[in-house]
């Protein structure tokens, strides 16, 4: 039986017999009676195992160690200590062994220690919760847009495409580096690779995404991208996973209202389906982390001009490590204060057209386009998006402006004509979404497996 099922009917399950399977966490042996703190990883909660002498194999039991995993048979019973109940076990067998050495043992571990032993690392309560989270609220997601007509599309991770100045990409080849074969003119003779030409891995979904969207009206794609940045950031890593969606017959303001209707319903869902896991989070890694996420919930978020942001800046009451300029991007001292200014999320829009990116819609003053980015109170930018540009001669002109060959994009182009419409859409890196959510700070403690610089373990 399943520990979350167990805890579930706990009361009705009383003075029944059940069994389980799954790891000592802790052992406490007596003389006569131990003590097994036991988890089986499908919640939170654990299992206090108390067994006697009278157990046909006692001394067997006492020698099992922390990180053994074993079969309990026994009767649900009234404890008196700090748990409810606990199970009076009148069988125990060794499922598979664990030495002295196993490196999980019951004290305090510090996140960085834990990094290197990655493969081990989900059985400690702190990262239970958080790859459950990660669990409960990438379902979250796919359930919000299911329910609302959205269509799930699963965008390249080879590509030709390098979402032009998403980030650099990482090169895929299949070439011996020993032996690269040349053009007559030096370069590289790509035409000789496995795919006839230079690709790498998706920086972005969002440009294949668009030509689904003007396809199936609502469509998004939720999967890894990668980033060849030498970031060595708490927030950067070389792979990880971004939800993109891309909807049709949308503006700048829909893109807004789906972006607010999204996080909260993502959040209100962790909340309601992780109280374990956001209570432990809120005790142990962020204090007040549950009033935060509440508070989101029952916010109206601010949407305000890039230029408007700027001129609070500049008049607020603050010396500021990085001068707030019109025309630039901000800072993360800004964007903490405008969330503390307004109190709550803030959408900023209109940003200028110099600093965003070419398929972005221009709007009329030919100096800003309809981008948005959402800052909220205690994470900064937490998702980018913009209303994307229908036009095709002004899509066309902005790219050669910026140096894009536009043949190699002719695909992207032809949307616009070929029965082209407003749409917009936005993209959210998930494990932004986690720290958000958990108060870990570092994007290395919500990814399973994190690749970063000098770093690709397992």
């Amino acid at each position: 039986m399943d520990l979350k099922d167990l805890f579930k009917d706990i009361t009705n399950l009383a003075q029944k017999e059940v069994t389980v399977e799954g790891w000592i966490r802790n052992h406490r042996d007596q003389k006569t009676f131990g003590f097994i703190d036991f988890s089986d990883g499908t919640t939170q909660e654990h299992l206090q195992i108390v067994y006697d002498e009278e157990i046909p194999n006692f001394n067997d039991i006492k020698k099992m160690l922390v990180g053994c995993a074993i079969k309990a048979v026994g009767t649900i019973v009234k404890s008196s200590g700090k748990q409810a109940y606990e199970m009076k076990a009148s069988k125990i067998v060794l499922l598979g062994n664990c030495p002295e050495d196993y490196p999980i043992q019951p004290k305090h571990h510090t996140r960085e220690f834990l990094r290197e032993q990655a493969y081990l690392r989900p059985r400690t309560n702190l990262f239970q919760a958080v790859f459950r989270v990660r669990s409960i609220a990438a379902y979250a997601i796919h359930k919000y847009f299911q329910e609302r007509n959205f269509v799930y599309v699963h965008t390249p991770l080879i590509t030709s495409n390098d979402g032009e100045g998403a980030g650099e990409m990482f090169k895929l080849t299949t070439f011996d580096f020993e032996n690269i074969p040349k053009t007559k003119d030096g370069n590289i003779d790509y035409s000789k690779d496995f795919f006839g030409n230079k690709v790498g891995l998706t920086v972005t979904g969002q440009l294949e995404a668009e030509t689904f969207a003007l396809a199936y009206k609502k469509t998004y794609t939720f999967g890894p991208t990668f980033r060849a940045e030498n970031s060595n950031t708490k927030v950067h890593a070389s792979e990880f996973w971004m939800i993109e969606p891309e909807v049709a017959f949308c503006d700048l303001e829909g893109d807004m209202d789906l972006m607010e209707d999204m996080l909260k319903y993502v959040v209100k869902y962790v909340l309601d389906n992780a109280p374990l896991e956001i209570d432990f989070f809120d005790n142990y890694v962020e204090k007040g982390l549950k009033n935060k996420l509440e508070k989101l919930i029952n916010s109206k978020f601010t949407r305000i001009d890039h230029e408007d942001v700027i001129k609070l800046l500049k008049e607020a009451p603050v010396k500021w490590e990085f001068e707030p300029e019109f025309g630039e991007d901000i800072a993360k001292e800004h964007e903490k204060y405008i969330t503390e200014y307004f109190d709550g999320p803030v959408f900023i829009k209109n940003w200028p057209k110099d600093i965003k990116a070419f398929y972005m819609k221009q709007n009329a003053d030919g100096k800003t386009v309809a981008a948005v980015d959402l800052e909220v109170p205690g994470a900064g930018e937490l998702m980018g998006g913009s209303e994307r540009e229908a036009d095709y001669t002004k899509l066309k002109t902005r790219m050669e402006e910026l140096g894009i060959d536009p043949n190699s994009m002719d695909w992207y182009l032809n949307l616009r004509k070929y029965g082209g419409c407003v749409h917009s859409g936005f993209g959210m890196g998930f494990e932004r979404l986690l720290i958000y959510l958990t108060g870990v700070d570092n994007i290395r403690d919500v990814i399973p497996y994190p690749r970063t610089p000098k770093s690709c373990d397992y």
